[in-house]
């Protein structure tokens, strides 16, 4: 079988129909969209029609959509322009954010520009409101919540309204970063007037290196990155222009197909969750991941105990199965994922994976994973 592919939440492969979307602004239409001329202007055209057509998908006004590199600069710029421009001292947030938050977060404490404040989380991973509300509400100072929607390792979902009103009532602003779940659920943001939320291509299908912050209306901020003028001023240098086509595609394409892609991928993800309980005895799933209500591309899963644990990961890839043991940004790293260990689900001897799913994996592909896993964990079938 060809190597199988379950890493979706690090990266998806790009849909077909995006690389065709992209082509003729690589080989053609190769204008700067800052420059006055017909080639120029034919690019800049062509950007603004991406973002009305972004802004269209989450129902707000095009103003409200800064292109970026992708998530981590996105989650960047949220949370330093809060502090920076909008008054923030407090942030408030989890130890199981992604790192681009954790981090971003962090410098901003070193330099002396604002305090983290870690709300509680549940025994499954979940964010305990009721802390949240009590530091919203006790706190001294304007604060930032920033919290994902999805989380990227263990599949749990935020709710994002109640998150939200809570902000509101308290007079604080909310940056949830959405990158794992922009494309995959539909977001109207009239309906749900958050403050900023972000997004990367490469996690829908689309290309890597672009992605956008959505930052609401009423709020005036500062570029990160100073230069030119482009993105109203908000993001200085020449736009990544067949990104930002490749990913109003992928966008496109996502919303077109969203409950068809829903069904198919919530299918595959149950299917694991059954094979797994099934057929390999001591499986144990981390956070809230086989919950209905969950990011349903991400599933969690910690094996039982066996002599391959240490190197399961290692040996899947030589198998011919990709998959991850937390996020991508950190992969590399020496110590384990810090999102297991805040939720103390960490358990010696034994391997916890994460297999994500996209609309592009198959049933054949599954089995496979779950066939190769019984096999190194010495799972023998019954006679």
């Amino acid at each position: 079988m060809k190597p199988v592919y379950l890493d979706n939440a690090a990266t998806t492969p790009m849909d077909p129909e995006v690389v065709q979307a992209m082509i003729p602004y690589m080989e053609t239409h190769f204008g700067n969209p800052s420059s006055s001329h017909s080639f120029g202007r034919k690019t800049k055209t062509a950007i603004e029609q991406a973002r009305r057509k972004i802004a269209g998908l989450l129902n707000c006004s095009p103003s409200e959509i800064c292109f970026t590199s992708g998530g981590t600069e996105a989650d960047n710029l949220a949370i330093c322009s809060a502090v920076k421009d909008l008054g923030c001292k407090r942030i408030i947030t989890t130890h199981i954010e992604h790192s681009a938050v954790i981090k971003t977060a962090a410098n901003m404490s070193d330099l002396g520009l604002a305090k983290v404040v870690h709300v509680d989380l549940l025994e499954n991973g979940h964010v305990d409101l009721a802390h949240l509300e009590e530091l919203l509400t006790n706190g001294e100072g304007k604060a930032l919540v920033s919290l994902m929607h999805g989380n990227n390792e263990i599949a749990n979902i935020l709710p994002l309204e109640e998150v939200n009103a809570l902000c509101k009532a308290n007079g604080a602003l909310f940056h949830s970063d959405t990158v794992q779940t922009m494309g995959h659920y539909q977001f109207d943001m009239k309906s749900l007037p958050i403050d900023f939320i972000t997004c990367a291509a490469h996690k829908l299908h689309g290309p890597k290196g672009i992605g956008f912050l959505y930052i609401n209306k009423n709020l005036k901020i500062k570029p990160l990155i100073v230069g030119g003028g482009q993105e109203r001023q908000l993001r200085g240098g020449t736009e990544n222009l067949y990104g930002i086509i490749g990913l109003a595609k992928a966008l496109e394409i996502a919303n077109r197909d969203i409950t068809e892609h829903q069904n198919q991928v919530s299918a595959l993800k149950q299917h694991m969750i059954s094979r797994c309980i099934n057929e390999i005895p001591g499986t144990e799933f981390n956070g809230d991941c086989v919950s209905k209500d969950s990011l349903y591309t991400v599933l969690n899963v910690t094996f039982p105990p066996c002599e391959n644990a240490g190197m399961m990961l290692f040996l899947l890839d030589l198998e011919g199965v990709a998959c991850s043991g937390g996020s991508a940004c950190s992969s590399g790293a020496a110590k384990g994922s810090h999102v297991l260990e805040s939720i103390h689900a960490i358990r010696e001897g034994r391997a916890s994976l994460r297999f994500s799913f996209s609309r592009f994996t198959s049933i054949e592909c599954v089995d496979y994973a779950v066939d190769k896993v019984k096999e190194l964990c010495a799972i023998e079938e019954l006679v």
